[in-house]
């Protein structure tokens, strides 16, 4: 199988780089040999490799800055993701595409499913929602999984930055009204693999993945198990630190706030849970419980990267 997947450095295209690599050959581009924000670099990208599955694990995530260059934002997360789907379709191949929480406006308590009303609060969430429906209108085999609360050992995330904060003295003041899955950057790339790899193996052939994939294309929610505002997940790294013998200094004080005390430019939904039943119907798959996975995510930091 020829895998491309468009993204290098980010945490899940990272991670997909060793889990996809046991599927087929992969190949993997970013900047400077690709720019999301030109049409005919993604077009000449797809062209030249040619492959049987495509993983777009690229976006802008700059979700605050997003406010303040919503063309740019609407460029790399609403145009290029449809490019790509009219690309893969033109050679009849499997599009992946990542989705997001914000695409819903967060009200009640209840966990979204995939058909639930959409309604952004913020540009980021508007320009996600744009390449979703981008991807869809390309009509050829897609699978689109949106996903909660990112993070990981490299790149920039929640968990990285409460780890330094909290070699401070200063209490960390965190939103506690938002209430969402924290999703190990591990778990979607595995995730991801193992849904590939039974749509390989129930495909005749490389040439025929994107024609078993049509049956079950669509949008699916792939986030951990469980609930907890981001109040609640500091907490929970913090301690998991210091289980694993480090920062051994005063635990530092997490303040719970509402999102009024912490405004920020762009308005985060309050509801972020995440019905993922139907990913589990179709395919099997669960993701772990968010602390379970938390906890293995953490025995992969050192000190030094963090």
């Amino acid at each position: 199988m020829k895998i491309l997947i468009i993204g290098k450095t980010g945490q899940v295209s990272w991670e997909l780089q060793r889990s996809m690599g046991l599927l087929g050959g992969v190949e993997c581009l970013g900047r400077p040999e690709l720019d999301l924000a030109e049409p005919d670099s993604v077009r000449r990208a797809i062209r030249r490799f040619t492959p049987d599955l495509l993983i777009n694990a690229a976006a802008y995530t700059a979700v605050d800055q997003a406010e303040s260059e919503p063309h740019l934002a609407m460029k790399i997360n609403g145009e290029a993701p449809g490019i790509m789907a009219e690309e893969m379709k033109r050679i009849d191949g499997l599009m992946i595409h990542y989705s997001t929480d914000f695409v819903y406006d967060g009200s009640g308590e209840s966990p979204w499913v995939e058909d639930s009303p959409t309604a952004p609060l913020n540009t980021y969430g508007a320009s996600k929602l744009a390449g979703d429906r981008a991807v869809a209108a390309a009509a050829g085999s897609y699978l689109i999984f949106r996903t909660s609360w990112v993070y990981g050992a490299r790149g920039r995330n929640f968990l990285r930055t409460i780890l330094r904060l909290a070699v401070s003295e200063k209490p960390l003041r965190i939103v506690d009204d938002q209430i969402g899955s924290p999703t190990w950057s591990s778990d979607i790339a595995t995730a991801t693999s193992l849904v590939v790899k039974q749509l390989s193996q129930a495909a005749a052939g490389e040439s025929q993945l994107g024609a078993m994939a049509s049956e079950v294309s669509g949008i699916y929610h792939l986030s951990s198990s469980g609930f907890v505002s981001w109040c609640g997940f500091a907490s929970a790294i913090v301690d998991q630190w210091q289980s694993l013998g480090m920062n051994q200094g005063q635990r530092p004080q997490i303040v719970p706030i509402t999102s009024a005390e912490y405004p920020t430019p762009a308005r985060r939904p309050k509801n972020s849970r995440l019905s993922n039943a139907k990913l589990n119907a179709v395919f099997g798959v669960s993701l772990p419980q968010w602390r379970q996975s938390l906890a293995m995510a953490m025995r992969d930091l050192a000190p030094s990267n963090v």
